[in-house]
């Protein structure tokens, strides 16, 4: 390789992307029901001629961390997809708007386990790599999430789940056409 490597830091804006956004699935697909945000990003992924341009999508797994040092290159808007847990019926759709900040309600410090972070975890991640490395947090964060049935050990989502992954790629969808930080086509 030829040329200085420039790092995201000193890059300009409009190179390091802060423009974009990222769809990012989140779960263990070994757990039933946690594979939601998994497999919607997968139906996303064979619709990409629906996307608007920016938009990236991230099968993040059971990833947290990696999912945390990706978002420090520049994203504007985050877009998770993952299991919410709200005592509805199995399979009901929340939109979240988490915001910018970081989670209020942080757990105690203590060994990271980076197989069971759930959004809240990654997010606190985040801001506490933020503070330690610099890089570019999400000015929009939103979950869209997906009351589970079950979590037990299996592979598969359960009918109410599976039955809501469309209609969940559809808000995401709807979501990022809407956001400030899609370039429009002409």
């Amino acid at each position: 390789m030829t040329g200085p490597v420039r790092t995201g830091a000193s890059r300009p804006a409009e190179e390091r992307g802060t423009g974009r956004i990222l769809v990012a699935g989140v779960g263990n697909v070994f757990l039933q029901d946690d594979g939601f945000g998994v497999e919607t990003v997968r139906r996303l992924a064979a619709r990409t001629p629906e996307l608007p341009p920016g938009v990236e999508l991230m099968d993040a797994g059971i990833r947290g961390v990696h999912l945390a040092y990706r978002l420090l290159e520049g994203y504007r808007t985050l877009v998770l997809v993952d299991l919410v847990s709200r005592e509805g019926p199995p399979g009901t759709l929340y939109t979240i708007d988490v915001g910018p900040g970081p989670p209020a309600a942080r757990s105690a410090p203590g060994p990271l386990d980076t197989h069971a972070m759930d959004p809240a975890s990654v997010l606190a991640l985040l801001h506490d790599l933020h503070a330690g490395a610099g890089g570019t947090l999400p000015e929009e964060v939103y979950v869209i999430g997906c009351e589970p049935r079950d979590t037990g050990e299996g592979m598969g989502l359960t009918p109410p789940v599976a039955g809501a992954v469309d209609a969940a790629a559809d808000l995401v969808l709807d979501l990022v056409r809407r956001a400030p930080s899609v370039a429009r086509r002409s």
